[in-house]
């Protein structure tokens, strides 16, 4: 592999490095959503979504359509789910690693 396929994903890794992105995503695997159903969904002001819907269309992981006076995002390609879905998996197991630990340590002391 050339050096410019890792930058390549670490670029797109880097673009899914924030919370409202990720949220994002994992509303829009349910189907398209207008940017109000979002935006009532997600914590975080107009103009912050906004911005961070702007990131993921830039980098061609949403679509938006305008339909009439809304835009309605979904997402690029539903692989994208599958990422989501294997990342859950790793964080589910990783997290079930260190409660075993947690479990480990706190018996030691009792």
């Amino acid at each position: 592999m050339h050096v410019e396929v890792y930058q390549a994903k670490a670029d797109f890794f880097r673009t899914l490095g924030h919370p409202a992105r990720i949220r994002v995503l994992e509303l829009l695997q349910g189907g398209p959503l207008p940017v109000r159903d979002l935006l009532a969904q997600i914590d975080i002001e107009a103009s912050s979504l906004s911005q961070q819907l702007a990131v993921l269309r830039r980098a061609g992981i949403v679509s938006a359509i305008r339909e009439g006076s809304t835009v309605v995002y979904t997402l690029a390609t539903p692989e994208l789910a599958d990422l989501l879905g294997a990342a859950r998996r790793i964080l589910t197991d990783m997290l079930a690693d260190q409660g075993e630990l947690l479990a480990e340590l706190r018996a030691e002391v009792t």
